[in-house]
């Protein structure tokens, strides 16, 4: 021991160093050394150093000898040597730097303290969740607690067994993460709550993989998340719908939130509760903007267009995204555009009605090259047709409009023709071409009429080939001829076209 700590002491003086005290010392190297009194690690720093330093003699008696750096976690009094160096070892193989280590340790004394087993448990039950690589070190240095907190492995099991792990792995890092762990007790239990209100059990991970789980589960109690279902449920018989199209409702604070929004709502629709679960049903997003946010987009249509409440509200019910189009980039130019054609509040409500895309439409990449080619085949800037066609032009791709155009210059219709159709119906520039052709050849081939006697009816082009257009046809050219007025043939109702026939059919047979 003598040998040891003259070594220890000057550990470079190689020249005073015997080949027979180099044996010696060696040798006490690797027995048994006495730690009464003496934490183990002491030692085993000091034997680790002591053992280096004569590497250095061995290999050439260098004077820049290189001091062996010792296990980070060795460093710490009171844990055993073998667990730290497993530990050690661990976080390693995550990717966790001496550095990050170290910080670990301080910041989380529980886990300086841990044994090696459940600690690397709990890391292999994270990664049978899928979190691994560099999203699992992320989550350790950010929450080393996730390591030793006790809540965490009941968390696990639900997600593992009863979720079937499809819970996607970034957002239990996202919970992991944010939620400290005793606001994770209870998860499993809210969870099923959410199931026994009506999610189906297929559907509980689409909802909870698109929710904060820390602000919707974790920080809600059950009472509150069942005054959520119960309010909603007063607008919608199915409120688990509504829930299940925007799972983001359930991040919604009841009372600041979700009340006052829904409130503004049943107040525009003067009291229609019913009404106002349409409007949720049809886009639950709408809840996702503040009252403000509401408010603003009505008083606007209010005094820019001059709109009612009622009139805005069945807008609304109709295209509930109006909420979601800019005031200063949509509605603004847009309005101001109807406006520029002569349309007052009342023509303005009805287009809005039959054509709410208007205001959704991108300008750039939709609406400007309709408006070009409506002026390029005829229609007057700044004129009520132009702003009709518009409308109707809104419920129909850039590709499908400008084959339309096409198909009826092929068929011999000027540009003045296609106007003038679609002036009397606007919709003609909506519709399939594949389809209006078929209608176009079934009139001249079928029927024996000229494409000419569009321009008067061109609504034919609209009503179906087969149960309409060729049934009628048949039944009345035997008694009216070839030459009969496609308006009388295809307008009049199915029942008053079936009382007609049973008198054509009475016709026949007293003829027969």
């Amino acid at each position: 021991m003598s040998t040891l700590q003259s070594l220890l002491s000057n550990p470079l003086s190689s020249s005073s160093c015997s080949s027979s005290s180099f044996s010696s010392s060696q040798s006490l190297l690797w027995e048994p050394i006495n730690t009464l009194g003496t934490p183990q690690f002491s030692v085993a720093l000091s034997a680790t150093r002591h053992l280096h330093n004569w590497v250095s003699v061995i290999n050439g008696g260098s004077t820049r000898s290189r001091q062996l750096k010792p296990p980070l976690l060795a460093q710490y009094s009171g844990i055993n040597s073998t667990v730290s160096a497993s530990l050690f070892s661990l976080f390693r193989g995550i990717g966790i730097g001496e550095r990050e280590v170290e910080l670990l340790l301080n910041k989380n004394p529980d886990l300086r303290f841990s044994s090696f087993d459940p600690v690397h448990e709990r890391v292999c039950s994270l990664e049978s969740l899928g979190i691994n690589g560099v999203a699992l070190h992320r989550l350790i240095t950010k929450r080393p607690d996730v390591l030793t907190a006790i809540e965490i492995d009941p968390l696990i099991s639900f997600i593992r067994d009863e979720l079937e792990g499809k819970i996607e792995p970034p957002q239990i890092c996202r919970l992991l993460k944010a939620a400290e762990p005793r606001f994770l007790v209870g998860f499993d239990r809210k969870v099923r709550q959410l199931v026994r209100h009506g999610i189906p059990s297929e559907k509980i991970a689409h909802v909870l993989n698109n929710v904060n789980l820390t602000r919707a589960i974790c920080l809600k109690s059950a009472e509150e998340i069942e005054k959520t279902f119960t309010f909603l449920s007063r607008f919608s018989f199915r409120a688990v719908d509504i829930i299940i199209k925007r799972p983001a409702i359930l991040n919604y604070d009841l009372e600041s939130q979700l009340i006052p929004r829904v409130r503004f709502l049943v107040e525009l629709s003067d009291g229609d509760d019913a009404a106002t679960g349409v409007v949720l049903c049809k886009l639950p997003a709408i809840l996702s903007y503040s009252e403000e946010h509401l408010a603003g987009h009505v008083e606007f249509l209010r005094s820019f267009a001059g709109l009612t409440d009622r009139e805005i509200f069945r807008i609304v019910c109709v295209f509930p995204n109006v909420f979601s189009s800019s005031k200063e980039r949509k509605l603004n130019p847009r309005l101001y555009f109807l406006k520029q054609c002569g349309l007052n509040s009342n023509n303005i409500f009805r287009l809005l009605i039959k054509a709410p895309l208007f205001l959704g439409l991108s300008f750039e990449y939709n609406l400007a090259y309709k408006l070009c080619l409506l002026v390029k085949i005829g229609y007057r800037y700044r004129t009520r047709e132009l702003a009709i066609a518009m409308g109707a032009v809104t419920r129909t791709s850039c590709e499908n409009l400008q084959k339309v155009i096409e198909l009826f210059l092929s068929y011999g219709l000027s540009c003045e023709d296609i106007v003038t159709m679609s002036k009397k119906h606007p919709q003609v520039l909506q519709y399939n071409p594949r389809s209006l052709e078929e209608k176009m050849e079934y009139l001249i081939e079928g029927m024996g009429r000229e494409v000419e006697e569009l321009l008067d009816f061109p609504a034919f082009l609209g009503y179906n080939l087969d149960d309409r257009i060729k049934h009628r046809y048949e039944v009345k050219k035997n008694i009216v001829g070839e030459g009969m007025s496609l308006n009388r043939l295809l307008s009049v109702s199915a029942e008053t076209f079936s009382r007609r026939k049973k008198k054509i059919g009475t016709y026949e047979r007293q003829s027969g």
